[in-house]
This record gives structure tokens, C-alpha cells and sequence, in this order.
């Protein structure tokens, strides 16, 4: 009931449509920075080897 309120605008409160778009949102952001410690792994990763051959030529 206080749900169907608050869709309707009758009360004050974040909408379905909200909680959809909230919960949406926070996924994106979880995969992001997923991504983003890949990245930064890879990165650390790369640059070390490139270290590696510097000093062994």
C-alpha cells in the first residue's frame, strides 16, 4: 500500500521505478570496479615486465 502511495505521488519516498533504476545503477558501478581492478592489474603487470626487460638487455 505505502508503495502503490508512493508510485501514485501521494507519498513522499523513492518510487518502484527508482528502486529499479537505483538497484541498476549499483550493478553498473559493481562491474566498473570489476573492471577497474583488472585494469589496474594488468597495468601493474605490464609495467613490471616492461621493467624486467629493461634490465636484462
Amino acid at each position: 500500500m505505502a508503495q502503490a502511495e508512493r508510485d501514485a505521488g501521494v507519498r513522499a519516498g523513492p518510487t518502484s521505478d527508482d528502486h529499479q533504476r537505483i538497484k541498476a545503477l549499483e550493478r553498473e558501478n559493481r562491474e566498473l570496479r570489476q573492471a577497474n581492478e583488472i585494469l589496474r592489474k594488468a597495468s601493474a603487470y605490464f609495467a613490471q615486465a616492461e621493467l624486467d626487460r629493461r634490465f636484462k638487455s
